[in-house]
């Protein structure tokens, strides 16, 4: 089972959790095209990925998290950050 790190409550169970997909910025303004490949196209990679989680029977928080595809090894987990006025 894997095991991933709330940057809130700790170490916990992966069924404690939703998967929310790759952790990709989302566009502002974006015609239907561009939301297209947002919302379905997928990278894939074999390695490191960047991957967004939330943590629904616990601290219900969501937070990121640094996963490689090939072994489910999690490198890191972070709070999500606030958009900063440079991002606006």
């Amino acid at each position: 089972m894997l095991h991933i790190p709330c940057p809130w409550c700790g170490l916990r169970e992966e069924p404690e959790f939703r998967y929310a997909g790759e952790g990709v910025a989302l566009p502002t303004e974006a015609d239907d095209a561009a939301w297209t490949r947002v919302l379905y196209y997928r990278t894939n990679p074999a390695g490191i990925m960047t991957e967004r989680w939330m943590h629904a029977h616990g601290c219900r928080q969501w937070f990121i998290v640094e996963r490689d595809t090939r072994t489910h090894a999690i490198v890191a987990s972070r709070r999500l950050e606030p958009p900063t006025d440079a991002a606006l």
